[in-house]
């Protein structure tokens, strides 16, 4: 029941309720372990994502696509490499803490913006270091556990994408890291044929949610959605650092 309730919320959380899906990862830990979730996980998250590409096809951003997908790409073999040494607990405390640095310096960047102190921080999310460093880092917490939502979020959030555009350039950017990422998890052991008979159980109830997410997304406002999504990237890292 908690696997199929996880699926259904991926589903919702790819089709635009942002953070809903993050309970999914907590959900699937707790019932398979964390190690074996990510890949029982990763085949779910990949049909969630042919549904909400399709819904948002006409929405994404292809110019910040190519600007962050080869980083992320370059985290997916990073983890792939590091995967077999890291701990679990210091590897979700690493993530949530590099989640909260960017967001407090995001943070900082919209004060300093209002504040009229020099336009560096308008240019901040548009420079190679700020793109090359989360992108890095959202490749690697994907492949290593399914948890680049956040992190992707925040790029995206703060190159200042509108809502449809934010979760049309999102749901391509995770599902060509995911498709990036099944071979180097299969590798690890992670996706076999026995993770892939339960994955493809919970995938119709992933896809429903992408479906449905869309018809409840249409009655959020952007004023909302944008406070919203700051506010799900600061909890998810809270969650990541002190679990």
């Amino acid at each position: 029941m908690l696997l199929g309730l996880g699926a259904f919320l991926t589903g919702l959380g790819k089709g635009g309720l942002i953070g809903v899906g993050n309970l999914t990862i907590l959900l699937f830990a707790m019932v398979l372990g964390p190690r074996a979730s990510v890949g029982v996980l990763l085949p779910v998250l990949m049909g969630a994502d042919l549904v909400a590409i399709t819904v948002y096809k006409r929405h994404a951003d292809w110019h910040y696509l190519r600007l962050l997908l080869p980083w992320m790409a370059g985290g997916v073999v990073l983890g792939f490499a590091l995967f077999p040494f890291i701990g679990e607990v210091a590897l979700g405390r690493f993530i949530g803490g590099a989640v909260l640095a960017m967001t407090l310096i995001e943070a900082g960047r919209q004060l300093a913006r209002r504040r009229g102190w020099g336009d560096f921080t308008e240019r901040m999310p548009h420079t190679l270091m700020f793109r090359s460093g989360l992108g890095l880092l959202g490749g690697f917490s994907s492949m290593v556990a399914n948890a680049a939502g956040p992190i992707g979020q925040l790029y995206f959030i703060s190159v200042g994408l509108p809502k449809l555009v934010f979760i049309g350039t999102g749901a391509w950017c995770f599902f060509a890291v995911n498709v990036i990422k099944l071979p180097f998890q299969a590798q690890l052991g992670l996706v076999h044929l026995d993770s892939l008979r339960l994955s493809l159980c919970l995938v119709p109830l992933a896809m429903f949610g992408a479906w449905l997410g869309p018809r409840i997304l249409g009655l959020i406002p952007q004023r909302v959605f944008t406070p919203m999504v700051w506010t799900v990237i600061l909890l998810a890292g809270l969650k990541l650092l002190f679990s």
